[in-house]
């Protein structure tokens, strides 16, 4: 062997940024991991040798496209859309679809990353990818949607398949998108196959599927909170976002007894003393996904409540914080803030929502912190039990599932735990032991494979 495999970790991420220019939220998620997987293998020579790190920070492929469509103004639109395909180790590209206004490639590039990770982490046999576009519904017709959603798929179906690539849903992409992508598929290939999750139960979907990834958070915490004699019940708790994953973590939190006092949207967070109960819940989803509402207009229907225009809710005094909105909605400051005021644990029901100085400064008070790639792995479990359903034409009941989830996620807690111990020391390094649990089975899986 010779000794250009080893590179410190500085080189390491040198390299890294010299080939990914300008992509800021690519080079912070493969910093996280390295940092904690470059000292894992420090003494294993075959994965210097391999170079198996190198190897999962460069995505298999990165497909760009053109998306031309028509709006109901009889106008030309384009866009650019894209899916990166990270890895497939150990099964399919699976990762998500996101529509956003400020999608770009470093955004979905680090999501396919991190996306490598959490489903080697989940136990099922599942790669990691992410796609997406920089098309934003918000405001679009029902019309508008379907025909972006239908000229996306035109291109995207000749890159994904049940045993090549299974996208899901994301940001700007839920039941009705993925509806509309399903049928464009169908139509164009005359297939009906398991290509995409997140569908409709009339066609293929699965149950819970919607609510995996905020109770699979929620059990997370849980999970981290037993281990050390403690529990969620009678915690006041601090929620960002106010979508499918923010409603679902306030749901369970609820049904254990924890008190959720805030939600947010783009427009700023809204603060309620008396906790967001399962009545005042079922308004904000029916505000936010039927009448499309923004969370400012809580204060107008519950008097109790406050809103904070244009910031985020971390400085409200907490037990619990479980940010669920979107990546770096934590910065060092906001951990600092959340670490003073009392804060004793943070699961992230989001993909990288707290920034690297916020993860040190959670990582540094010792707090209970589980990262994305562990806490909100729920989703993308259910997605890949959605496969299995659809691979065997069944469907399996709810209580399964719901235990399915449960088991996923306590097997998750309990890889972290192994991985992220120091010897002398109760404290567990939940981010170190996520990184290190997926990193390794997807390493092994690459070294069975040779140089490929």
């Amino acid at each position: 062997m010779t000794d250009t495999g080893h590179v410190n970790l500085e080189q390491f991420m040198e390299g890294v940024k010299r080939r990914n220019p300008g992509q800021n939220e690519f080079v912070q998620a493969v910093q996280e991991v390295a940092e904690d997987v470059f000292d894992f293998i420090q003494d294993k020579n075959e994965y210097h040798e391999y170079q198996i790190l190198r190897r999962i920070a460069e995505p298999d492929r990165v497909v760009s496209f053109r998306v031309c469509w028509e709006d109901d103004n009889s106008n030309i639109r384009v866009q650019r859309g894209w899916r990166v395909q990270n890895n497939n180790a150990i099964g399919p590209y699976k990762g998500g679809i996101r529509f956003h206004r400020d999608v770009n490639e470093s955004i979905l590039k680090f999501l396919a990353f991190e996306q490598t990770f959490k489903n080697s982490l989940t136990g099922l046999p599942m790669g990691g990818g992410k796609g997406g576009a920089n098309f934003n519904p918000k405001g679009k017709s029902d019309h508008e949607v379907m025909r972006f959603c239908q000229s996306f798929m035109t291109e995207l179906y000749r890159h994904v398949g049940q045993d090549i690539d299974v996208p899901a849903g994301d940001i700007g992409v839920g039941a009705r998108e993925i509806g509309y992508m399903f049928g464009q598929y169908k139509r164009i290939t005359n297939e009906f196959t398991g290509v995409l999750t997140g569908k409709a139960l009339e066609y293929g979907g699965s149950l819970i599927r919607s609510e995996a990834t905020g109770y699979g958070a929620v059990y997370f915490l849980q999970d981290m909170l037993a281990r050390v004699g403690n529990s969620i019940e009678g915690k006041s708790c601090v929620v960002s976002g106010s979508g499918n994953v923010a409603t679902h973590v306030v749901e369970k939190i609820n049904q254990l007894g924890g008190r959720v006092v805030t939600l947010s949207d783009s427009g700023g967070f809204v603060y309620d003393p008396d906790g967001i109960d399962q009545e005042k819940l079922r308004w904000v989803k029916e505000h936010k996904t039927r009448h499309r509402g923004r969370i400012a207009d809580y204060v107008k229907e519950f008097k109790n409540a406050e809103f904070y225009q244009g910031m985020r809710p971390w400085s409200v005094k907490c037990d619990l914080a479980l940010p669920c909105a979107t990546q770096n909605e934590i910065n060092g400051e906001d951990a600092r803030t959340l670490i003073k005021n009392g804060c004793i644990g943070v699961s992230e029901g989001a993909n990288m929502p707290t920034n690297l100085d916020g993860v040190h400064a959670f990582k540094g008070a010792k707090i209970l912190f589980a990262p994305g790639k562990a806490a909100n792995a729920g989703g993308v479990a259910v997605s890949g039990l959605e496969m299995s359903q659809n691979s065997a034409r069944i469907s399996w009941k709810e209580e399964d599932l719901q235990q399915l989830l449960v088991d996923i996620m306590k097997q998750i807690h309990d890889s972290c735990v192994e991985f992220g111990g120091t010897p002398g020391s109760e404290h567990i390094d939940y981010v170190r032991g996520a990184n290190i649990a997926g990193f390794i089975k997807v390493a092994d899986a690459m070294l069975a494979y040779g140089v490929v």
